[in-house]
Formats: structure tokens, C-alpha cells, sequence
């Protein structure tokens, strides 16, 4: 027995967290059912618009939904252009839904528009008009919203693009360098002035001779040497 009553309060428990978790989920976001109890259907009134008046004093944001209650099969629910809105045009539409319940979320802001998919229907003012809020505080964020933002860095981009003017205006300062190309040319005489030491090196040439001169007088005195010692041994016999 315990153990049943224990099973019944986790039960309990999941179920509850459950619906906190629904809860949470769908906080900020309403249904509204069009046409209410009676749903989608022909206004008694033909030359009035029922629908058009409820929805001008309902507030529709971006996230909430339409929920269109109608007999499937003899009815249906299209969304259509503003055009095909005025003249009931029921060939060209963007969707249609014909399940008998259908929950169409808005997540646009700005007008949408729904007619019936009888035309005979529409033409007895079985269409509706809703007008989105724009999400102030950007709970949907759409990429048309995000797109702006790099328009700064465009901003960024032509704000460095005159700075590169400087730098043409700076391209005349090449000019400059040929003063560095004539101060560069005075230099050149010294280069040729080089050559001078030529001489100097021409004066150590003459000593040469003495190498000769010296090779020659060790021969004489080698002779004279020769001969002495050749009188010599011929006084000593």
C-alpha cells in the first residue's frame, strides 16, 4: 500500500513539473481562436466584417498564434497577398490549410492576410486582417534585424578608406631622392683618384735588380774563392 502511494506522488510530482515546463514554454505567447464560439465561418451580417473589428481590438505580438476552428471539408483557410486580400483571389496564395483546426504561428510583424478558400465565402467577408507588433524587446530575433548591424563596419571601412589620400599625397616625395642620387655623384672622383697609388706601387719595382745584383756578386766571390783555393794548392805542391 505504501508503495502505491509513493508511486501516485512521483506521478504527481512529474506531472506538475510537467505543466511548469508547458507553462514556461508558452509564457509571453497567446491563442487566439478566431471567430470564438462560432468560429471560421460566414458572418451573419454579410456587409459587415466581424473578423476585421475583433482584430482591430485585439493585440497581436510576434509568437503568438490563430487558431481557425472550421468543418473540414466544406471550408478552408488561405494566406494571400494584400491584393488577392481585396479581390478575394483564392488561386494564388502563399499556404493553405483545409484540417478543420489550424494554428498558424505569426512570426512576422506587420500585416497578414487570411480569407476563407470558398470564394463565394470571402465574397460574404470571411476574411481577416492582422496587424503584428514589431518586437520591441527582442524576444525573436529575425536576420532582417541582425542585418544592419555589420553597418557599422561598412561605416569603418569608408571612414579608413580616404586615409590611403595621405599616402598618394605622400608619393611625391620621391622627388626628394634625386638630391640623394646628386649628392651620391661628388663621391665618384675619389673612386677615380684610386688609381693614384698605382705609382707608389711602381717604386718598389727598381729593388728588384739587387736581387740580380746580389746573385751575382755571390758568384764572383764563389769564383774568387775558387781561385784562391786553387793557387793555394798549387803554391803548397
Amino acid at each position: 500500500m505504501a508503495t502505491i502511494i509513493l508511486r501516485s506522488n512521483e506521478v504527481v510530482h512529474a506531472l506538475g513539473f510537467f505543466c511548469i515546463l508547458l507553462m514556461v514554454h508558452n509564457c509571453g505567447a497567446y491563442e487566439f481562436v478566431v471567430g470564438g464560439l462560432k468560429g471560421w465561418s460566414v458572418p451573419s451580417d454579410p456587409n459587415s466584417n466581424p473578423y476585421s473589428q475583433w482584430a482591430q481590438k485585439s493585440r497581436f505580438q510576434i509568437g503568438d498564434s490563430l487558431v481557425f476552428n472550421y468543418p473540414s471539408g466544406h471550408d478552408s483557410v488561405i494566406q494571400v497577398s494584400s491584393q488577392d486580400y481585396a479581390s478575394c483571389n483564392t488561386d494564388a496564395y502563399n499556404e493553405k490549410f483545409s484540417d478543420g483546426h489550424t494554428v498558424i504561428k505569426l512570426n512576422q510583424s506587420g500585416p497578414h492576410y487570411f480569407i476563407s478558400g470558398n470564394k463565394n465565402n470571402c465574397l460574404k467577408n470571411e476574411k481577416l486582417v492582422v496587424i503584428v507588433l514589431a518586437d520591441r524587446n527582442n524576444k525573436y530575433t529575425n536576420t532582417s534585424q541582425t542585418s544592419p548591424s555589420p553597418s557599422p563596419s561598412q561605416l569603418t571601412t569608408q571612414s579608413l578608406a580616404p586615409s590611403p589620400t595621405p599616402s598618394q599625397q605622400q608619393v611625391p616625395s620621391p622627388k626628394a631622392a634625386p638630391p640623394q642620387q646628386e649628392a651620391a655623384s661628388p663621391p665618384s672622383p675619389p673612386s677615380n683618384q684610386t688609381p693614384a697609388p698605382a705609382p707608389v706601387s711602381d717604386q718598389p719595382t727598381p729593388p728588384s735588380p739587387p736581387h740580380n745584383a746580389a746573385s751575382s756578386i755571390l758568384v764572383s766571390f764563389a769564383g774568387s774563392v775558387g781561385a784562391f783555393m786553387a793557387s793555394v794548392l798549387v803554391f803548397s805542391f
